[in-house]
């Protein structure tokens, strides 16, 4: 029997472990807490709701509909999106008030509660923390009135400019790198597709690292692959056809001048200014 090499123990090893980790899906809930903090503040603010009362029963493997809920308390909750329309069904016969996140265009599909219950229309971008954007909206069935649909920029505002904060902050914090010809990253390759530069890089020329010993306690954001001489060769190669080609679509563009009228008025304002 032939002799395992160390890189299949290693990713033998890796899939055991996965195998007990808590498995993500697209409905699972990775709000961030920042955005997750002003919405509730809204909450709050609006119904008079007692902070320390609210429950979050949307975690993976959890079961909504077995969890305690006390008289006087409320959600305030991301749910998973697929089984919206069953959860808010749940919640408005069991009496109990929420105030969940929904994806904007479908938060009406809901057709025998939707005239139940209050849709607020934010025009909120939340960059959960999968990455995935989501215009986001919010169903309630809190307040005393019957409306069943609503604006809320204020909400809205709050929401765009908390995720815009995050958003600098994560940019920050990646940094701008220049790496080697040896190092390949997803981000690289996306550059080669979006200037028509065609790549392929086999897995007998590569091995996936995470940061490169001279870069300290930083790491390359998303990780990378390590390549071979004859593939750092290819991977320069294709560097430079795609830095030609965005070179010549820069040359290709449309051009405008400044009309002579324009060019008064600079210097109208090169004199106002001195």
């Amino acid at each position: 029997m032939a002799r395992r090499t160390q890189t299949e123990l290693f990713e033998d090893y890796e899939g055991f472990v996965e195998k007990f980790k808590p498995k993500k899906t697209t409905d699972d809930c990775y709000t961030p807490p920042e955005i997750y903090d002003v919405v509730l503040q809204y909450v709050v603010d609006r119904y008079g709701i007692d902070p320390t009362k609210v429950l979050r029963p949307f975690v993976p493997g959890g079961d909504y509909q077995r969890e305690e809920y006390p008289e006087g308390w409320c959600v305030v909750d991301n749910p998973p999106f697929s089984i919206l329309s069953e959860i808010i069904g749940w919640y408005y016969e069991m009496g109990v008030p929420f105030f969940l996140f929904a994806p904007s265009l479908t938060c009406l599909s809901s057709r025998r509660y939707v005239m139940k219950v209050n849709h607020i229309i934010c025009d909120a971008n939340i960059t959960y923390e999968n990455g995935a954007v989501v215009r986001t909206a919010f169903v309630t069935n809190m307040g005393d009135d019957d409306t069943v649909i609503e604006s809320a920029p204020d909400l809205g505002d709050i929401i765009n400019a908390k995720n815009e904060e995050l958003q600098r902050a994560k940019k920050r914090t990646v940094g701008n790198y220049a790496y080697p010809d040896h190092v390949l990253t997803a981000a690289k390759v996306g550059w080669f597709a979006a200037h028509h530069t065609p790549f392929k890089l086999k897995a007998a020329d590569c091995c996936p690292i995470s940061k490169l010993d001279k870069m300290g306690d930083k790491g390359i954001f998303g990780g990378g692959l390590l390549l071979s001489n004859r593939a750092a060769a290819e991977r320069a190669a294709a560097e430079r056809a795609a830095a030609e080609r965005a070179a010549a679509e820069r040359a290709a563009a449309t051009k405008w001048e400044l009309s002579e009228r324009e060019l008064m008025m600079v210097e109208m304002l090169d004199r106002q200014a001195s």
